[in-house]
């Protein structure tokens, strides 16, 4: 009860700080065009936002998270507005303890119409139980950086796309979509900088397998906007500019930065955690990723759609966040209610 409690005065301090913040965005939206136009690259009409906190943002925790509160957590991100929130991962509990509950979770969350639930599978054997507990959507995780790959799934580059080719040829039989991460695509904390060469031939075989998007992510949070435009002019010579999204983690602060260059320059889909969650266990000093209430909250700014309602995805992160008994990353929530 005290708990609950903690989280209603949350949401009644959260709900003040909003009545500025909605002022704010909409008083920007005719900036948007004036915006594009300054830069003189045009910005999407509207963004698909990839939620990825559910998974990617707890799955490092080291306290468990029950699967009562992730299921709460899912629920309150749907009836946000949100699209796709990754909901959980079919990997052996053995290396991700957090994710022991994926089936709970899967069948625990209510599913609204028109909201994807992908959950992330390494190989053949986490597609199949994650089909069997009705997921109709996967995510495959590779990397463009042989270090990390041979330290994050422990083979070469190469092994984890023949892998990857049996999860796609399975799902495609079964008609499930297939979503590629490509991680390291800025930097590596093993080999440093990584070839834009390198990032946009991983990016093609993912395509070619049977992709359907591919999601380009700066694990370690080190990009620029320099860097990010630079790989992404060598990937959309591979894979046509619709099936790409960004991941961008925050280490650094560019992470917003990062966004903004992507969306000049086309891309539409941009992952984000819930709070800031998130980090990379095998990148030392890295932090989470961007906040989804500080990209909505910038997209909006731009007058850019995203159909997430700001007000109700701060209550989400303020409910997690008073689970976790931790600050919130979300500059947007620390302003609004000084979490």
């Amino acid at each position: 009860m005290a708990t609950l409690m903690r989280f209603v005065n949350h949401s009644f301090c959260s709900r003040m700080g909003h009545r500025s913040i909605a002022l704010s965005c909409n008083s920007s939206v005719a900036r948007a065009v004036s915006f594009g136009a300054a830069a003189g690259k045009p910005l999407p009409a509207k963004v698909k936002i990839v939620e990825v906190g559910p998974r990617d943002g707890l799955q490092n925790e080291q306290t468990i998270v029950p699967a009562e509160v992730k299921i709460r957590l899912i629920d309150m991100l749907s009836e946000a507005g949100l699209p796709v929130i990754e909901a959980t991962s079919f990997v052996s509990p053995k290396w991700v303890p957090q994710m022991a509950d994926q089936v709970e979770v899967m069948q625990g969350i209510h599913k609204k119409p028109g909201v994807n639930y992908p959950v992330l599978t390494p190989n053949l054997k986490g597609f199949q139980a994650a089909v069997k507990a009705g997921a109709q959507e996967v995510a495959i995780f590779g990397a463009a950086s042989e270090l990390f790959s041979k330290k994050n799934i422990n083979c070469s580059v190469e092994e984890s796309l023949q892998r990857f080719e049996e999860v796609t040829k399975a799902a495609k039989a079964q008609g499930v979509l297939v979503r590629g991460y490509v991680s390291c695509v800025l930097g590596c904390p093993y080999e440093g900088k990584v070839s834009p060469e390198k990032v946009a031939h991983v990016a093609k075989r993912l395509y070619a397998m049977g992709c359907y998007e591919i999601s380009l992510g700066d694990t370690t949070g080190v990009g620029t906007p320099g860097g990010m435009s630079e790989m992404l002019e060598a990937v959309k010579q591979e894979v046509p500019v619709d099936a790409l999204a960004v991941h961008c983690h925050d280490t650094y602060g560019q992470a917003l930065a990062n966004i903004l260059v992507a969306l000049q320059m086309g891309i539409s889909v941009v992952d984000s955690s819930i709070a800031g969650l998130g980090g990379c266990p095998y990148a030392k000093g890295a932090s989470g990723n961007v906040a989804t209430e500080d990209v909505v909250y910038m997209l909006h700014g731009l007058g850019i759609q995203t159909g997430v309602d700001l007000h109700k995805l701060m209550d989400a992160g303020a409910f997690i966040c008073q689970f976790l008994n931790r600050r919130t990353s979300s500059k947007v929530s620390q302003a609004a209610c000084k979490l």
